[in-house]
């Protein structure tokens, strides 16, 4: 392999240089906290993949929970129903964390996991890139961009053996106009982020994700008395307007999204005035009501 920055090298853009592995860890890795490995690899597949077959092999290798691990470029990203999530080598942040919510939690409640994430990752973005970051339920990152919502993101949660979460996180920092991978698509750069360091913004998302987790299960999972739920509804750019739910089968589910349920998923106000909640597992595409 090419050594970073020498001539020739995919490595070699200097407005893009390597995250500092090691300097992560002493700003993260802490007696009390939560993140208790972090490693960053050149290039992979799948954050997600690779930390849940850490899981499965178990043994004495087997990761403990708060283990971070980061790619400078994924070649096989994956977003919600295994769509395709692809940027250039070290233009965003690509990494997937393991939380193990134990029987503490019920089960049931894993399920806010992602929608968790995606208010740590808001409000440390809010903080760290002064950015305004918006939520699409369930799942997507969104900023404007000329004032538009363009999506820059996004959050995948998987289950790893019986007792482990993996979360990952796939966030467009630098990409320029002509690296977005859909028209639609947008960046931190395009949102005109006050700040594009990428060590800096891991640090801040992964102390918020921290301190959001921590809430939760002091709270028992539960999302109101954590306040996870009026977080993010009040961060949830989809309340409030006419959205289309295609769900399997063929079928459809037509109204206002008007609120975020405890269980995390979103509920419609249909034209019949029936208030219908979708889970976000039986989603295929949600859509604004007057798109095609």
């Amino acid at each position: 392999m090419t050594e970073p920055n020498t001539p020739g090298s995919r490595w070699s853009d200097l407005d893009r240089p390597p995250l500092n592995a090691a300097g992560l860890r002493r700003a993260l890795i802490r007696p009390g906290s939560l993140w208790t490995a972090l490693d960053v690899v050149d290039t992979t597949g799948s954050t997600n993949s690779d930390l849940a077959a850490r899981v499965s092999a178990g043994g004495g290798a087997a990761p403990a929970e708060g283990t971070v691990l980061v790619a400078e470029e994924q070649t096989a990203g994956r977003g919600r129903l295994d769509r395709n999530w692809t940027a250039p080598a070290r233009s965003g942040l690509f990494f997937s964390v393991l939380l193990t919510p134990g029987g503490d939690i019920p089960v049931e409640r894993w399920g806010w996991l992602p929608l968790l994430t995606g208010v740590a990752v808001a409000s440390g973005l809010a903080r760290a890139a002064g950015v305004d970051t918006s939520l699409k339920w369930p799942n997507d990152l969104l900023v404007a961009v000329d004032g538009r919502e363009r999506k820059a993101g996004g959050i995948l949660a998987e289950r790893a053996g019986e007792h482990a979460v993996v979360v990952g996180v796939g966030l467009n920092v630098t990409l320029r106009a002509d690296e977005l991978p859909v028209p639609t698509a947008g960046s931190l750069a395009l949102a005109d982020a006050l700040s594009l360091d990428r060590e800096t913004l891991l640090r801040a998302v992964l102390r918020s994700i921290e301190q959001w987790y921590g809430d939760w299960r002091a709270a028992g999972g539960d999302p109101a008395a954590s306040r996870l739920q009026e977080a993010y509804a009040a961060g949830c750019a989809t309340l409030g307007r006419a959205v289309r739910a295609e769900l399997p089968g063929d079928r459809e589910l037509t109204g206002e999204a008007v609120a975020i349920d405890g269980d995390g998923r979103l509920v419609l106000a249909t034209e019949s005035g029936v208030r219908e909640p979708a889970a976000a597992g039986d989603i295929v595409h949600l859509r604004p009501a007057d798109t095609d």
